[in-house]
C-alpha cells in the first residue's frame, strides 16, 4: 500500500507539473479545459487499452494452464480485475463527460486515440 501511495503522489506530482504551465499560457478557460479534454482523453484511452491487455492476458493464462488449479485460478483473478478496470475507466470517462457537459465544452463523443487529432 504504501508502494502505490508513494507512486501515486510521483504521478501526481507530474501531472501538476505538466499541466501548470499548460494552464498559464490559456487564453481562456474554455481553451484551458479543451487542453485538458484533450490530455483526459488520451489517458483514459491508453488507460483501457492497458486495462484490455491485462484482461486477454489472463485469458491467455486460463488457456494455458492445462489444468493446474493455482495458473487456473491466477488467470481468472486477471480475468476480473481486468474488467473491474474496464468498468471503472469506463466510469471515470462518463464522469469526465458529465463534467465537460457542465461546464459547456464542447463533446467529441469517444476518444479516438493518439494522433488522430481528438
Amino acid at each position: 500500500m504504501k508502494k502505490f501511495e508513494r507512486t501515486f503522489k510521483q504521478t501526481a506530482i507530474v501531472a501538476v507539473t505538466l499541466l501548470f504551465p499548460m494552464m498559464a499560457l490559456a487564453a481562456t478557460i474554455n481553451t484551458a479545459l479543451d487542453k485538458v479534454k484533450i490530455i483526459l482523453n488520451l489517458v483514459i484511452g491508453l488507460m483501457f487499452i492497458l486495462v484490455t491487455l491485462y484482461f486477454i492476458w489472463g485469458v491467455i493464462k486460463y488457456v494455458m494452464a492445462a489444468g493446474e488449479e493455482a495458473k487456473i485460478k491466477e488467470g481468472k483473478q486477471h480475468m476480473i480485475w481486468g474488467i473491474i478496470g474496464m468498468a471503472v475507466i469506463a466510469g471515470a470517462w462518463g464522469l469526465v463527460k458529465v463534467l465537460l457537459g457542465t461546464f459547456g465544452v464542447t463533446s467529441t463523443g469517444i476518444p479516438t486515440g493518439p494522433g488522430t487529432g481528438l
